[in-house]
């Protein structure tokens, strides 16, 4: 069938880069799945795709130890679309989600029937959660993640709603959650902040069993409704190492958004080798479509698109070509540099080769 033709030839981008098998003990062990998402992430923002002025510390590490793709593509140009395509395993041409609108009004979500990763991962055992941003349903929807396969979720369902870094609520499961820190004029409550710290008390208290992590981080995109004339569109809690720079103050933003990631991620590490997992998990990071022009930011000025032509919403290289790294201590070698060209709806059946299950068997 072309069906079983197309899983075949697409089915593990990382098939050729396994290192030597693991004992049979291992093997029959699941390993844990995690992948990270920014969110609006040029080709060039990271140390190890040749950034030189924003510090990448954790994920220049996770290069380091793992591989490096220089061919990885997203989903699509845009955040929702893109996003289906990771989770349903589905190209734009098939995925439910096929833009961030549609001519006639809002996108419909994930329907009942609509495969997800994390459906096919909680049925082989795992545990799944989502944090960040989902973007394929809304509250009271078909396509909200406690309906697609996740056990806990925390976060924005609405992308618009993601926009605001200091929101009066989030979700957490189907539960509105007010943020008791950002009532009136208070400001104290930063979500990329709230949001990983959820992500790490759940990988604390799961990680006894295999688990599914999909981690959606909302930086380094902007507060579309700030921009040069009404206010900073890339709002942080403080500017870090780049307080001091000669910059604008919305790439000093830019750029503190992504070293604020990149610490997260290092918090995650660290908790993956306390709890004594590191060794037994994939992690797979990339970036949900090219580098924006919102809020204030000029993506030439850190030179985001690496050299690429277009940025986010073109369809040239610039907008769909993503940073991407994986990284399995033992079976993913360290420092390889992969030209393999590889998209997101080609996650799905990788997950699915990773748990040792058939993939959309939905």
């Amino acid at each position: 069938r072309l069906e079983s033709l197309i899983v075949l030839t697409r089915r593990s981008f990382l098939a050729s880069t396994a290192a030597a098998a693991l004992p049979l003990a291992a093997q029959q062990r699941k390993p844990n799945i995690i992948f990270i998402l920014a969110d609006d992430l040029g080709y060039g923002d990271l140390g190890c795709y040749g950034q030189t002025r924003i510090s990448t510390p954790n994920l220049d590490r996770i290069a380091r130890e793992g591989m490096r793709f220089t061919q990885a593509y997203a989903g699509s140009t845009v955040c929702a679309p893109s996003r289906c395509c990771l989770m349903t395993g589905l190209h734009t041409g098939h995925a439910r989600v096929r833009g961030n609108s549609t001519p006639t009004g809002p996108r419909p979500p994930l329907a009942p029937d609509d495969p997800t990763v994390a459906k096919a991962l909680k049925r082989a055992g795992y545990r799944t959660g989502c944090f960040g941003k989902w973007a394929l349903g809304e509250a009271h929807s078909t396509g909200r993640p406690t309906l697609q396969g996740f056990d806990q979720f925390y976060g924005y369902l609405s992308q618009t709603n993601a926009h605001d870094y200091y929101p009066i609520h989030l979700w957490e499961n189907d539960t509105y959650r007010l943020i008791r820190e950002n009532r009136g004029s208070q400001r104290s409550g930063y979500s990329h902040d709230l949001i990983a710290q959820k992500c790490l008390d759940w990988v604390d208290e799961v990680a006894g069993d295999p688990f599914f992590l999909y981690l959606a981080f909302t930086t380094p995109h902007a507060d579309n409704e700030l921009g040069a004339d009404t206010g900073d569109g890339m709002p942080v809690p403080d500017y870090g190492e780049y307080a001091d720079k000669p910059w604008p103050t919305t790439e000093k933003g830019f750029a503190a958004m992504i070293t604020r990631m990149d610490r997260e991620i290092g918090r995650l590490l660290k908790l993956l080798e306390q709890k004594g997992v590191d060794g037994d998990t994939l992690i797979l990071f990339s970036s949900d479509n090219g580098p924006h022009r919102e809020g204030g930011h000029n993506p030439e000025y850190f030179e985001s698109q690496g050299g690429l032509r277009g940025i986010k919403r073109d369809m040239y290289e610039g907008g769909i070509r993503v940073p991407a790294l994986a990284r399995w201590p033992g079976r993913v070698p360290e420092g390889v540099v992969s030209d393999q060209v590889w998209a997101f709806w080609d996650f799905f059946p990788t997950a699915c080769d990773v748990a040792g299950i058939e993939s959309r068997s939905d």
